[in-house]
């Protein structure tokens, strides 16, 4: 152990615990160790681990028994890695309910939460062929807005949005301010309104664009939402595309059950 950073006896017991023995392997009695001292509060939400080198000396390990370790627990959704920074403690996922019409803004503010969106780019773009088959355009040629967002929680990035939109639905988007709530900006400032949408939810990683992005690494996994978004003549008019990191989401849905006849 580093005499520099005396153990506290919570420490010195999740260290003994850790060490070899019968039952569970090395590596996922550390992890359990990890995860009880977070538990416990000794790493508070976003709060940085001991280097890697450091932690091995804690509980005699070497660093590949000791990554195993960390990578059960970024697995898990406990800690989280930013590149060239080291390993942090996740703080709570923010709750989603895919059934809201509430933008990301609002519902991770109403969860004592600070948002915040970074826009990349808001270009105004002739649509290629795979645009207009997604998008149900009637040709390859007609416009349409991209918009590419950053978006944030507290003190990091967590997710990475692309909205597409037909350019006739909404023709003045490009003249408002989109590093906010784009809903705000359709709704209340257009006057713009979706009569309904559909969502697929599903598991995927982060390629080397999105890692640099999220400050993440590549292959990390994300969870990857793609809603397509109706007016009421049924037509499609706008395609979003988030992609989430795996720990800072929890998709929730309250369900009612019938009542019996």
């Amino acid at each position: 152990m580093n005499p520099a950073h005396p153990a506290t006896p919570a420490a010195q017991a999740g260290e003994a615990a850790a060490r070899p023995g019968a039952g569970a392997s090395l590596g996922q009695r550390i992890s359990d160790a990890l995860a009880q001292r977070i538990v416990d509060g000794e790493w508070g939400p976003d709060q940085r681990l001991p280097v890697e080198r450091e932690l091995a000396e804690r509980f005699g390990c070497t660093r590949i028994t000791l990554r195993e370790a960390l990578q059960q627990l970024e697995a898990e959704g406990r800690v989280y890695r930013e590149n060239r920074r080291g390993w942090f403690a996740s703080p709570p996922r923010i709750r989603y309910d895919p059934t809201s019409i509430a933008g990301f803004m609002r519902y991770v503010a109403e969860q004592g939460r600070t948002p915040r969106t970074e826009l990349l780019e808001a270009v105004r773009s002739g649509d290629g062929l795979a645009l207009a088959r997604r998008l149900q355009l009637p040709d390859a040629g007609a416009e349409v807005f991209v918009l590419r967002r950053r978006r944030w929680i507290d003190r990091r990035a967590v997710l990475l949005e692309t909205n597409i939109l037909r350019a006739s639905w909404a023709p003045t988007l490009l003249e408002h301010d989109l590093a906010g709530s784009l809903s705000r900006v359709l709704t209340g400032t257009l006057g713009l309104h979706l009569a309904r949408s559909r969502l697929s939810i599903h598991p995927a990683s982060l390629d080397p664009a999105q890692a640099a992005l999220l400050q993440s690494t590549v292959g990390t996994p994300c969870l990857r939402l793609r809603r397509v978004n109706y007016d009421d003549a049924g037509q499609v008019v706008e395609l979003d595309v988030e992609s989430w990191r795996h720990d800072a989401l929890a998709v929730t849905v309250e369900v009612t059950a019938p009542s019996a006849a």
